[in-house]
Formats: C-alpha cells, structure tokens, sequence
C-alpha cells in the first residue's frame, strides 16, 4: 500500500518540482538578462520536460526499458492530443508563421529519425532492434542544432529590455535545487509504483510507461499550457508542447540511450506512426480553424481520438 501511496504522490512532486526549477532558473536568467523568449524556449519547455528525464535514465537504469519509450512515446502523444485539445478548449490557438514553418516540422523531423534510429536494425539484418549509445549521440546533436536554431533566431531579433529578477539570487538557487531534489524523489517512487503496478495486475511496461506515467509526467505540461491560455499568453501555451516534444525525442531519450542503450519492441511502431499523425494534424486542422488558429471543435476532436488512443492502448494491453 505504502508504495502505491509514494506513487501518487511522486507525481504531484514531479508536477510541483517541475514548476519550482522552472521559476529558479527563469529568475537566474533574468538575473544575468537572458530574453524571456529564450528563457520559453529552453528553461521552461526543458523544466516541463524534467520528469520524463528523471523518469527515464531511472527506469532505464533499472533495466526497464518499456517503461522509458513507453514514457516518451505516451507523453508526445498526450502533449499534442490531450494538452494542445484542452488548452484549445480553453481558448482557440492561432500558430504563428514560425510555428508552422519552422517548430512543428522540426518535430516531425526528431519524430522520423527516432523511429529510423529505432528499426535501422532490420536493414543491418541484426536480431535485435534498439537506439544504441551512438545513435543516442545522434540524437542529442540533433538536438544542439534545435539549440543553434533557438539562438539564431534570437540573435536575428532586436534585443529586449529585461524586467528585474523576481527573486534574489539566493533564493534562485534554493529554488533550483529543491526542483531538482522533489524531480529526483518523485521520479523514483514513479517508477517504483509503476513497475509494481504492472506486475501486480499483469499489465506490460509499456502500457504503463504509455498511459499512467506518461499522463503523469505530462502533467507540468498541462498545467503550464492552460495557464498560459487562460492568460491568453497562446505562445507558451503552444511552444511549451513543442518544445517539449522535440526536447523528450532528442534531449532525453538521447541521454538515456548513452547511459543505457534502450531495446525497441517492433510494437512501437505504432506509437511512432500516431505521433508523426498527431502532429501533422496540428497542421491538417489549421484550415478550418479561423485565421490559422486551432479552436474550440478541434480540441474536442484531439480529446476524442486521445480517448480512443487509450482505449485502444488497453484493447493491446
């Protein structure tokens, strides 16, 4: 009982560990005039991201490597499907022309190569399929040059006029570290909880590591996104997703390739296929929304097809 306990409330951690390491590093990038936009770009979408790092090098460490795809995999397809259709209920989302352009093609992009990285092994006629430590460094320097891209288009813009720091340094770094340290201890009693619940009910890894903990550690995400609506702040609301999504592909699931080459189940292919689906219909949609904005129906059809996800997540088992 008690492990299920520590389960839930590793996830209420890892969403308020997130949030805490998110305004630490912002205001120590404030503190030395970083721009906001690239404190979105990479401090927040990469603080949103934490727990599904935390989350991964643990379980691939552990030797559970379902749990670590079925993590990326599931929170992808939940931060487009679930996050981007809430928030869109909320409020319609307009993309802007770089958004369109430039963000979600590089999404599909991380999305296609983690997927050739993954099956490479049946053209090589090898008998096992998995992203190895190279391909994992494959990964994250695709992953820098998402970085270089962040920095370019930056410098290409004037430069902005920083607001004060909204807390001392100090207290910044307190901040960061308590992020760091709840990251870490909701992680661990995440995967402890996961592992045993799949055990206790005969449920595989991946379907834990697609549904429970992926939702859970999408849950930063969520709830950074629909603030961000509600403020009618649709930038973040939006980047926030993508971000994470290219950081989840190239950033964490690169990083836990190098500390522990992770095996691919051909299944996964699938989950593959559904995340290059649903973030080409952030496109798709865009059409019959007005003024190149998702509304209010296609967030309720993107919550649709994410229920129909899961429950085809459960008929697979």
């Amino acid at each position: 009982m008690l492990i299920y306990i520590l389960f839930a409330i590793g996830f209420v951690m890892l969403a308020k560990g997130a949030d805490v390491l998110v305004s630490g590093a912002s205001a120590i990038a404030r503190r030395f005039n970083i721009s906001e936009m690239v404190v979105g770009l990479t401090i927040v979408s990469m603080g949103t991201s934490m727990p599904e790092l935390i989350v991964n090098v643990l379980a691939s460490l552990k030797g559970q490597p379902d749990l670590a795809i079925g993590n990326i995999f599931g929170s992808n397809v939940a931060n487009v499907l679930l996050i981007i259709g809430i928030t869109a209920i909320i409020c319609p989302l307009p993309l802007r022309r770089s958004t369109i352009l430039s963000e979600i093609p590089f999404s599909l992009i991380a999305t296609l190569l983690v997927g050739f990285l993954a099956n490479v092994a049946i053209f090589q006629n090898k008998p096992t399929m998995m992203i190895t430590r190279t391909e994992g460094l494959v990964l994250l320097f695709f992953f820098l040059l998402f970085m270089a891209y962040i920095f370019i288009a930056k410098t290409n813009k004037d430069p902005e006029i920083q607001d004060s720091p909204s807390m001392s340094m100090p207290k910044a770094v307190i901040f960061v570290l308590i992020g760091i340290f709840a990251l870490f201890l909701g992680g661990k009693w995440v995967v402890d909880g996961a592992v045993n619940i799949a055990q206790y009910f005969g449920l595989s890894e991946s379907f834990i590591g697609l549904t429970i903990v992926a939702i859970g550690t999408s849950l930063p995400e969520l709830v950074t996104s629909v603030l961000a609506a509600y403020r009618k702040n649709i930038d973040i609301a939006v980047g926030n997703v993508i971000g994470s999504n290219i950081f989840n592909l190239l950033w964490i699931l690169g990083i836990t390739a190098v500390v522990n080459p992770i095996p691919f189940n051909l299944i996964n292919n699938f989950d593959v296929m559904v995340m290059i689906a649903s973030s080409t219909l952030l496109i798709l949609v865009l059409p019959f929304g007005h003024k190149n904005a998702i509304g209010r129906v296609n967030g309720v059809f993107f919550v649709l097809l994410y229920a129909a996800y899961l429950v085809f997540l459960i008929y697979r088992g």
